[in-house]
């Protein structure tokens, strides 16, 4: 079960609270006394490796979009 913290004594405690959270627990900062968010360890991460999935971008991607499609962007 996660811990809850309010605010202001995370704030007061961040740096213990982020190697709490580095080791596997879960948070949770509230907010007068109601959940407001989620401290989770990141999972590791992988690089990113260009090209893995198939495929290849045809040179219309490139031109300008259409008047009407632009404009459905600014609405």
């Amino acid at each position: 079960m996660p811990t809850i913290i309010n605010v202001h004594e995370a704030k007061t405690h961040l740096s213990k609270l982020l190697k709490r959270v580095h080791e596997g627990e879960e948070i949770i900062l509230a907010k007068a006394g109601k959940p407001y968010a989620r401290l989770l360890p990141l999972e590791e991460m992988q690089p990113r490796v260009p090209g893995l999935i198939d495929g290849s971008i045809d040179e219309s991607f490139f031109e300008p979009l259409p008047d009407n499609e632009l404009r459905a962007w600014d609405q």
